[in-house]
């Protein structure tokens, strides 16, 4: 698997392995703008890698299931306001 060398508060940091096609992701949305609804991490599944390192995935919400063309990855805690709009790997337990 390729990894991704990247940079997290200024340091740099051990590479992130590469978003591979059928993966499974946590994709943390948006939540709200005025801040009433926290964002909140949604699953989500790798339906391509783009050729800028983003990916398309679609995410899996209790309401529906919507596609989402170009997402970044982040190493931020999924869930948290540094992580909003992007996708992460699972934490493994």
């Amino acid at each position: 698997m390729t990894e991704w060398t990247h940079t997290h508060g200024g340091e740099e940091v051990p590479p992130l392995p590469a978003p591979a096609i059928g993966r499974i992701v946590h994709y943390t949305n948006l939540g709200g703008k005025d801040g009433k609804y926290p964002p909140q991490i949604i699953a989500a599944i790798v339906t391509k890698v783009n050729d800028d390192g983003t990916a398309a995935v679609k995410t899996f919400y209790p309401t529906g299931i919507f596609d989402l063309p170009s997402v970044p990855q982040t190493d931020a805690a999924p869930g948290s306001d540094a992580a909003r709009g992007k996708w992460a790997w699972p934490t493994r337990t």
